[in-house]
């Protein structure tokens, strides 16, 4: 018996010790999960504004046609578009708003846009798409030059 009474446990302090690091280990490793998890819930809006090809219509009226693929992991909708930072107002086929389902679904994930809009052939134009929750993606495209 006097034998067990002799040996010592930790001290207080390291214990304590041991217990503030295991207790930062275990917070840091939820706060990991949890910012893991969240991202995974929220998702990200994401549009790429790919290929446009420059046509002219009857009478002399000019369109493009742009593709918008949604590339992110939330399903999002275009609200607007807009060239040179100012909204287009004349004709948009499909009409607005109009969904695009994210990269994850088997729905349409790319949709081609025609737009009225009046271009000069050489002339630079920053075309945006302008999502409902404000999101704005914008390319730059040579008018009369097709791209991709």
């Amino acid at each position: 018996m006097k034998m067990l009474r002799s040996k010592k446990a930790l001290s207080p302090v390291v214990a304590s010790i041991i217990l503030i690091a295991v207790t930062v280990a275990v917070s840091i490793a939820v706060a990991a999960w949890m910012g893991a998890l969240t991202f995974s819930f929220m998702g990200t809006e994401q549009l790429t504004l790919s290929k446009i090809t420059w046509t002219w219509g009857a009478a002399g009226s000019r369109y493009f046609n742009i593709t918008v693929s949604n590339t992110g992991t939330k399903d999002v909708t275009v609200n607007q578009i807009s060239v040179n930072y100012a909204v287009v107002t004349g004709t948009i086929v499909p009409a607005l708003p109009y969904p695009i389902k994210a990269t994850g679904t088997t729905a349409q994930k790319t949709v081609a846009f025609y737009v009225k809009y009046d271009y000069s052939n050489g002339t630079n134009y920053d075309i945006t798409v302008i999502t409902s929750d404000n999101y704005k993606f914008t390319n730059t495209f040579q008018g009369g030059v097709p791209s991709g």
